[in-house]
């Protein structure tokens, strides 16, 4: 299994509206940077990934499932990229804010942290750990 960090603007695609697609989650759409587009087309059924809101929140609200591998994004009509189906899992019994992982030695090589633009982006073990610990879950 492969660790992820996906981000959405609350005011675009919030961890509620996630929650509420249910079993059948959603597809990862919108995505138009090169470098996100190749960490998608590694992700595998199965996958966790952090989900993340950016913008003025800033922080990690829950872990999410991919249930869908790499396809065609329908709202791309140049064809250039795709995109991976994910679901809700839980919520973070604790937000995990940006400012706590600058605080965590353990994370100074996250790509959060090193490349924050990027709206999906992989996690190590030992990142997903120890932002796990942060918000209070089990990895």
């Amino acid at each position: 299994m492969a660790y992820w960090l996906i981000k959405s603007e609350p005011g675009t695609w919030s961890w509620d509206d996630q929650v509420k697609a249910g079993a059948k989650g959603t597809g990862w759409e919108g995505v138009r940077n090169h470098q996100a587009k190749q960490n998608m087309t590694k992700m595998k059924n199965g996958d966790r990934a952090f989900f993340y809101h950016s913008g003025e929140e800033k922080s990690v609200v829950g872990m999410a499932e991919i249930i869908g591998e790499y396809r065609p994004d329908p709202s791309d009509k140049t064809g250039k990229f795709g995109m991976v189906v994910v679901k809700a899992i839980s919520p973070m019994p604790m937000p995990v804010t940006l400012t706590m992982c600058k605080q965590e030695k353990a994370l100074a090589k996250m790509a959060l942290l090193n490349n924050s633009r990027l709206s999906v982006q992989p996690v190590s073990a030992a990142e997903w750990a120890a932002v796990c610990k942060l918000g209070g879950c089990k990895p």
